[in-house]
């Protein structure tokens, strides 16, 4: 990452109130770009958005994405010339329960963001984010690349797997590569893992759910212990989305294409290592047991191969995943003693960009 690049570029984020997009408003923000951002309310009570107080080093505004001209006005007025995408329902299990909200937000949200970029001469580089469960998964051993299938058994993986889809009709039909030089638009998606990190008090995830069990001295209760996932904390596909949207700012259509965003396969381990970890390191008595009772289906087995983004982003992570779970133990044990929540992210946003992948 090149921290000169980002200084005084104008990007806009929508969805910039979740947890991930609060993160990365205050990343931009430490790197002094001019950050819009786009969004409902917070999605949780509380959230890293208003702890942390995002809003203080940016343009805050409260739109819906599935409302086409707010989005095409607010593109034209603040003219981005960089877009990342966040914005969505993002949880499977509400997914089921609220299909045509899931799709509305992820997909017709998704065609409305890329017809503002469309409609706005001013964008140059966009990242879509969607998922690693946008793949049809066959719980296979090894990872999905790029190029594999989209599916999703749930609303909200099928979603995903459509807005990539849309996403690869957007750019093949509005911005192809050798038409670069006359439109000047270099379209990406990118797709991660399971992100984990300090300040995410999102319903129905796990580390959200540790944490409050601990802090209240609850005992955890675990869904599907042997389900496998890529975890990752929540700055190392951060660090991979704006790895790529400088090189689509930079060197164009070369870069817009599918990427996954995942950690090192050692990493792709089962909950019950993670809570097991987890509670080793928060300690103060804090246990765990099995919830058995009945559940809607979640995917067992699910791995991603990020050899294009190691080989041609020189992307890499650098936290394994216990680092990652003693900095979001560190976080919110500091959290809980007062200590400012913009402060502790700023101070792990600095640890990570000085540690060596």
């Amino acid at each position: 990452m090149d921290a000169a690049f980002w200084q005084g570029k104008k990007v806009l984020i929508t969805g910039h109130t979740g947890f991930k997009g609060s993160w990365l408003s205050l990343w931009l923000q430490q790197f002094g770009a001019e950050v819009v951002g786009v969004s409902l309310d917070p999605p949780t009570t509380p959230s890293l958005y208003q702890q942390a107080q995002v809003a203080d080093g940016m343009i805050s505004l409260r739109a819906d994405i599935r409302d086409l001209e707010s989005m095409k006005a607010i593109f034209e007025q603040h003219q981005p010339q960089i877009v990342f995408h966040l914005a969505a329902q993002s949880l499977v299990r509400y997914s089921y329960r609220e299909p045509v909200e899931t799709y509305a937000s992820n997909v017709m949200g998704t065609l409305h963001i890329l017809e503002a970029i469309r409609s706005c001469g001013s964008v140059r580089a966009g990242v879509m984010i969607t998922t690693d469960k946008c793949y049809q998964n066959r719980e296979w051993e090894w990872g999905y690349r790029e190029n594999d299938p989209m599916g999703g058994h749930d609303p909200y993986s099928s979603s995903k797997g459509c807005a990539e889809l849309l996403i690869a009709s957007y750019r093949a039909s509005y911005f192809p590569a050798e038409q670069y030089a006359q439109h000047k638009v270099a379209i990406a998606s990118a797709r991660a893992g399971n992100v984990i990190g300090g300040g995410d008090w999102a319903e129905d995830r796990l580390i959200p759910d540790i944490v409050r069990a601990f802090q209240q001295g609850e005992t955890v209760r675990v869904r599907n212990p042997n389900a496998i996932r890529p975890w990752q904390h929540v700055l190392e596909p951060l660090a991979g989305y704006m790895m790529l949207a400088q090189r689509l700012f930079v060197e164009g259509s070369e870069w817009a294409d599918a990427w996954n965003f995942g950690p090192a396969e050692e990493d792709a381990r089962p909950v019950e290592w993670i809570v097991q970890a987890m509670t080793a390191q928060w300690g103060d008595d804090s246990s765990w047991v099995i919830d058995d009772g009945l559940h809607p289906h979640e995917a067992n087995y699910l791995k991603l191969d990020c050899s294009r983004a190691h080989g041609r982003l020189k992307w890499r992570p650098r936290w394994v995943l216990a680092d990652a779970l003693k900095q979001i133990v560190i976080w919110h044990k500091a959290h809980g003693e007062g200590v400012p929540s913009r402060a502790l992210c700023q101070q792990q946003i600095t640890e990570y960009m000085n540690t060596t992948g």
